[in-house]
């Protein structure tokens, strides 16, 4: 089902990306306090993605491991309190 999204002005908008069929929208602070967020990413590789991400200065706070749910998954919280779960879907 697809819905269409409210009108947004430039200047509400800081980042307009597309990750496949999804639009992502990432905003300045203004009306709200800035919190921290909690992302569920899929990629190729999880592993490879985690050393990656490590290797640009993120905190570890889970290393790769096989998630009974059929997932490779490492988790990750950069510097600003953000945490990533990184992963992939095993064959």
């Amino acid at each position: 089902m697809s819905q269409d999204l409210p009108a947004v002005t430039p200047r509400m908008v800081v980042r307009d990306l597309r990750i496949g069929g999804s639009r992502v929208l990432v905003s300045a602070e203004g009306e709200r306090e800035l919190f921290p967020a909690f992302r569920y990413i899929h990629v190729a590789d999880a592993d490879a993605t985690y050393r990656r991400a490590l290797d640009c200065g993120v905190t570890s706070l889970e290393e790769p491991a096989n998630t009974p749910y059929g997932d490779r998954r490492a988790m990750v919280r950069d510097p600003f309190g953000n945490i990533f779960q990184i992963a992939h879907a095993r064959g």
